[in-house]
């Protein structure tokens, strides 16, 4: 597994951080103050910065896995903020949280170690169902 793979749940993961701080200095404003306010919150402004990184470093990613195995990372997120929410903002963690978390954690590991098999579920010409987007070489 590469590095930046891992990248993509800690950006998301500080996305939600920064919006939770952005969200909490906003407060209950006014709706006209409350986009002039938003527009100008140093948290708010931080986590679209870091969505726009996490977003060309997704892009990688598809690009070198299939979708199947690259969109189970994003479920590390949801661990990574519980333990975020407990950690920064003192948020009380309950057992089910801590099962549910277990449970995507397996499930992650599940899918990224799944491979092909003989018997695996494919469509009937063994090609994909859609079709890969191809450069023409006039570029």
């Amino acid at each position: 597994m590469r590095l930046t793979w891992l990248a993509v749940p800690v950006l998301n993961t500080l996305f939600q951080i920064f919006t939770k701080l952005g969200a909490a200095q906003l407060g209950n404003v006014e709706r006209t103050a409350w986009l002039e306010d938003a527009l100008t919150s140093h948290w708010i402004l931080a986590a679209v910065v870091v969505e726009i990184v996490c977003f060309f470093i997704w892009m990688t990613v598809l690009a070198e896995l299939d979708l199947s195995k690259a969109f189970p990372l994003s479920g590390i997120s949801y661990l990574l903020v519980v333990a975020t929410g407990w950690f920064a903002f003192g948020e009380p963690i309950v057992g089910l949280q801590i099962v549910g978390s277990g449970l995507i954690l397996a499930g992650v590991w599940l899918i990224a170690c799944a491979s092909e098999k003989p018997g695996a579920i494919s469509d009937r010409d063994g090609g994909p169902i859609l079709p890969h987007a191809h450069v023409s070489k006039d570029r």
